[in-house]
């Protein structure tokens, strides 16, 4: 089984879609839900309000967007997940939202034949190979041996399906899917991808 490991340093990217070294369904949350989510920034009101999202808190925003069906996602939107941040913009408006201290979203798109470059997973424009597919997750933090994750999941619409994981581990990611399995080293440090598209089923 090859071990496919996650570079931790990339240079920062535009806010452009699944771009180079590049930034979507619900993720229900991989351990617990993330605790003291912070609220949006009183200066994103009109900017998520006018995208229906005033109100929510980050994680709720970025639960809601990656859960969105492909034509349910905004063209004029942009939602960039960085460790410690969602960088939302639009227009010529762009707004950092807090992402709780203690969680860090990963968001992951297995793959048999297609995949792409990504490094921060943009929630309105980063598409996978399978979408809508039940696959089997198992997340294991390496440091203590605590399973995080060991459950069947369907992935979203844009083929990606996400987990809030705690700051600061080193883990396994392993997905079976159609009999084929892939595994990845992972990390969600403040320099980490949020974005795992490299994981080949085989």
């Amino acid at each position: 089984m090859k071990r496919l490991v996650i570079a931790t340093a990339v240079s920062a990217l535009l806010l452009t879609g699944c771009a180079t070294p590049g930034d979507d369904t619900t993720a229900a949350p991989a351990t617990t839900a993330p605790s003291a989510a912070p609220s949006a920034s009183a200066g994103a009101g009109p900017l998520l309000a006018s995208h229906g999202l005033d109100g929510k808190s980050t994680v709720e925003i970025i639960d809601h967007l990656d859960r969105l069906s492909l034509q349910e996602r905004p063209t004029d939107l942009r939602a960039s997940v960085r460790p410690g941040e969602l960088v939302v913009s639009g227009g010529a408006q762009e707004v950092g939202l807090p992402v709780p201290d203690d969680r860090f979203y990963l968001s992951v798109a297995p793959y048999t034949d297609q995949t792409h470059e990504c490094f921060h997973h943009s929630l309105t424009t980063c598409k996978g190979e399978l979408a809508a597919r039940d696959i089997q997750v198992k997340i294991v933090d390496e440091t203590n041996g605590r399973v995080l994750v060991d459950e069947t999941r369907t992935t979203f619409a844009n083929g990606f399906t996400g987990f809030w994981l705690p700051r600061g581990i080193e883990g396994t990611l392993k997905i079976t899917y159609g009999g084929r399995t892939g595994e990845a080293e992972i990390t969600t440090g403040q320099e980490a991808p949020t974005c795992l598209t490299t994981l080949r089923l085989a």
